[in-house]
């Protein structure tokens, strides 16, 4: 069969040139379409069938699911196509052109994270796919770097055969089986304005919100003091108290306040449960008060991921690696892989530092060693 991808370098210079930004300003956001096409294009070159899905009402995002190999233990290398906006006047070089210096290969992408995609067609493309005994899926998805709505719009008919999933956000090709949840809550308050020179004329949307804070900061140290895992570098769920804005002008009774919270809950906490107890925390604290509020999500919410440590990809990574698996704070889409039934390990090649900073980079160094990792684990897993 005549191979028509092209190498290494140009894959991965069309993948950087294709703009994908994900951006919750609609005015930045953009479409992830034209990347979905040309690895569909690709992959169909190497012998993968393919299914582009779209997510929206013009098709200009897409998750892309390509597979070839039957089963029922299959191996998914997944990751996202999107990308956060750039500061333009902070890079050194293009952010779309792909730009080798000091060992490194500098670009919007190249470390979150576009790369993994040209790096796994380098290591498929000198396997022989045509001694698969299980299904090998390609996954790429749109908006992981807002909603995570390709990852949401998932569900176990769109991989049939798939019992492993390896999704390649930068770890420094270390592997992570853990990691936080993430849910971010906006808890609006409405009182009464009036003039500040008679406190009868109103009611404090303001103050009200100094009594939720003060109930929240205890919150924080219950759930803190009842859920605890020393395997990550910060052992304890966090809570930031990200955003406030109310009033108009200091001469009114302030008849609005809206504050925005973060919550970073360990595995085995229940994003459902956590929004349960918020509201009834907020109950108790305004009963009485005449303040009303309501509460609303800012983002839907990401599940903590945990895989467990006998998973037979989790020891397969480590052993290839030779790294133990890691638990991080930051969130992925491997949690959507678990609820799906798949034993998900997040693993690629870059850092996370590098990741959404200006002169964003792969260092060279571990591009060989990240396309024999793709290729060890192919082996292992589906042949």
């Amino acid at each position: 069969m005549t191979i028509k991808t092209p190498k290494l370098e140009e894959l991965m210079q069309q993948l950087i040139a294709l703009p994908s930004i994900s951006c919750t300003n609609p005015a930045l956001d953009q479409g992830n379409r034209n990347v979905i096409n040309t690895l569909a294009s690709w992959l169909e070159d190497l012998g993968f069938s393919t299914d582009i899905q779209p997510l929206n009402a013009d098709g200009s995002k897409a998750n892309l699911i390509a597979t070839t190999g039957k089963g029922s233990n299959g191996l998914v290398l997944a990751g996202h196509t999107d990308t956060v906006p750039y500061d333009d006047n902070r890079w050194n070089s293009d952010p779309f052109r792909l730009t080798e210096a000091n060992g490194r290969l500098y670009g919007l992408g190249t470390a979150d994270m576009k790369s993994f995609f040209a790096l796994i067609i380098e290591a498929i493309r000198e396997l022989d796919l045509s001694s698969l005994q299980q299904p090998l899926i390609i996954l790429a998805t749109a908006d992981e770097e807002t909603s995570m709505s390709g990852a949401r719009a998932l569900n176990a008919g769109h991989l049939p055969g798939a019992r492993f999933a390896l999704i390649g956000e930068p770890t420094g090709l270390k592997p992570v089986r853990m990691h936080k949840g993430m849910m971010m809550e906006a808890i609006k308050l409405t009182g009464l304005s009036g003039h500040s020179s008679n406190p009868a004329l109103g009611n404090s949307a303001l103050e009200a919100m100094h009594s939720v804070m003060t109930e929240l900061l205890k919150w924080r140290e219950e759930l803190q003091h009842a859920n605890s895992n020393p395997l990550f570098e910060i052992p304890v769920p966090t809570m930031n108290l990200g955003h406030i804005h109310g009033g108009d002008n200091p001469n009114r009774i302030c008849g609005h306040c809206e504050l925005q919270i973060d919550i970073r809950p360990l595995p085995g906490m229940n994003l459902a449960d956590l929004r349960n107890e918020l509201e009834l925390r907020l109950q108790k604290t305004l009963t009485g008060t005449r303040i009303s509020y309501e509460t609303l999500a800012l983002l839907d919410g990401v599940p903590a991921l945990e895989t467990p440590a006998e998973s037979a990809l989790v020891k397969a990574a480590e052993k290839l690696t030779g790294a133990a698996a890691e638990a991080v704070a930051f969130s992925t889409e491997a949690p959507f892989y678990n609820r799906l039934g798949l034993d998900a390990v997040v693993l690629g090649p870059g850092s996370i530092n590098q990741a959404h900073q200006p002169d964003e980079y792969l260092a060279l160094e571990q591009i060989k060693p990240t396309v024999k990792l793709i290729q060890d684990l192919v082996k292992q897993f589906c042949m």
